[in-house]
This record gives structure tokens, sequence and C-alpha cells, in this order.
């Protein structure tokens, strides 16, 4: 299955200040996803990523 965001750019890095995994998306560089560990930070983001070209479609 593909997923219609996977044509984006995601990494997880280690947060010092929040002791935690931190999941990021280059093509959104507002959105952030909070985990333990690195595969749940990018499961993450992933997914709220993919919630947001929906929402960019309703402010139009």
């Amino acid at each position: 299955m593909v997923l219609k965001n996977d044509r984006y750019t995601y990494r997880a890095t280690w947060s010092e200040e929040n002791q935690e995994y931190v999941g990021l998306c280059a093509e959104f560089p507002s959105l952030s996803w909070l985990a333990p560990s690195p595969e749940t930070a990018l499961k993450g983001i992933r997914e709220l990523v993919s919630e947001e070209p929906c929402d960019m479609e309703k402010m139009e």
C-alpha cells in the first residue's frame, strides 16, 4: 500500500529538551510529533501530515 503522504521527506531526531524523539517533515516545518521511540515519532508525523492537506483545502 502506498500512502499519499509518502512523497514527503520525514526524519526523527532526539530532542534533549523534551527527552523524546521528534518526528519532522521537511515540507511542513511547522508540524512535529513527540514520541518515546523514533519509529513512533515517524508514524505520528506521517499521520499528522496525511491530515494537513485536507485541512488546507478546507481553508481555500
